[in-house]
């Protein structure tokens, strides 16, 4: 190797190394968790959740806060179906889902007996938002021999559209359990994760050309860089995320499948591909590994999300203690609805018991 090229790469790796470090001292990575004192407010939050023979349902997304209390009132922390099951096994009679819409509905279409608060109406999800049921309805309606498979990311109205709701800890198996029927399917809303399991199964699906803003902002380049200053780090993906990043993944894998990871894999760093969220419970299934945040957006770029859900962010103590106080942002489903998208739920729940 001639000393032109040796010095040459040494200034690529010093550029890596400046570019990372700036990565890492990002003012929202010093930041987490987040530590406030917010003793009192927790405390009125846990009387008025006894009071109301209420739960506190939250996602692995929301904030440490959040989770947090969800810990200390015996709530949950978990991902969108495993909230829902939670919802529909605890004895509470009202559930506060800390996460967004589609959650809400979710928990609702599970136990329509039990009323169902979210902290604002207004957190959504991009894929929610980026799949309307009257778009995809005709979309499914030109295919009509097709199985119709929606990711848990969805409306209740797209969910009654579909034959089955899937989550992403299981998709790779129900696809394949579904190709034995020998029929075509239809994936929606997320792209990626749709063709990640078509690469996984070798089995084609129309895709539904949706995805989340928080993963289809994790590039390749930026892992790799991070990579050459921890070259030991597993870098763990979630398979919203594009399918160039599961390929450099040591490990791909679902919001508990990751978490789960962190804790069993050998390594002592991880770089991590997912909703930042995830690090208040990966901290404590983890707490002595070095957990880093995958760069968004390549270099010198500004992110939409900066790996956070801008919706996620929007559950706090302050409007789950107003929920509790007012009654408000009730998530209602017609009757109809909630029995249509009853029945791909179930089927979900079902095969996921069966294996």
């Amino acid at each position: 190797m001639s000393e032109s090229s040796t010095l040459m790469m040494s200034q690529e790796d010093i550029a890596a190394r400046v570019i990372v470090q700036e990565h890492l001292a990002h003012e929202h990575l010093k930041s987490m968790p987040t530590v406030v004192d917010s003793s009192a407010q927790k405390e009125r939050i846990k009387r008025l959740l006894k009071q109301q023979n209420a739960a506190l349902v939250a996602h692995y997304y929301t904030d440490a806060l959040v989770q947090e209390l969800a810990e200390e009132s015996g709530g949950c922390i978990s991902d969108s179906l495993e909230m829902a099951r939670f919802g529909s096994q605890t004895p509470a009679t009202t559930l506060v889902v800390a996460g967004v819409h589609f959650m809400g509905e979710t928990a609702k279409i599970l136990s329509p007996e039990k009323r169902v608060l979210v902290p604002t109406l207004e957190a959504t999800c991009s894929l929610d938002v980026g799949c309307p049921a009257d778009q995809f309805t005709a979309f499914c309606d030109a295919y009509p021999n097709h199985t119709v498979v929606v990711y848990a990311n969805t409306s209740a109205a797209v969910k009654a559209r579909a034959d089955w709701v899937v989550t992403s800890g299981i998709a790779v198996q129900l696809i394949e359990h579904l190709a034995a029927e020998d029929k075509p399917i239809i994936w929606g809303p997320d792209q990626h994760l749709g063709r990640y399991i078509a690469k996984q199964t070798g089995i084609e699906m129309l895709l539904w050309p949706g995805s989340c803003i928080v993963h289809d902002e994790f590039k390749v380049t930026g892992v790799e860089q991070l990579k050459q200053v921890y070259p030991k780090a597993a870098v763990l993906v979630h398979p919203e995320s594009s399918y160039a990043m599961a390929e450099i993944a040591d490990f791909v894998g679902s919001t508990t499948q990751l978490i789960k990871a962190a804790q069993e894999m050998p390594n002592k760093e991880f770089i991590v591909a997912t909703d930042r969220g995830i690090f208040y419970k990966m901290q404590q299934a983890a707490p002595d590994k070095l957990l880093m945040e995958a760069p968004t957006a390549g270099n010198s770029a500004s992110c939409r999300s900066c790996a956070h859900c801008p919706w996620m962010a929007m559950n706090d103590l302050d409007k789950i203690e107003q929920v509790l106080l007012l009654g408000h942002n009730e998530i209602v489903i017609d009757a109809d609805l909630q029995q249509r998208a009853l029945q791909p739920l179930k089927r979900l729940m079902d095969f996921a018991a069966a294996i």
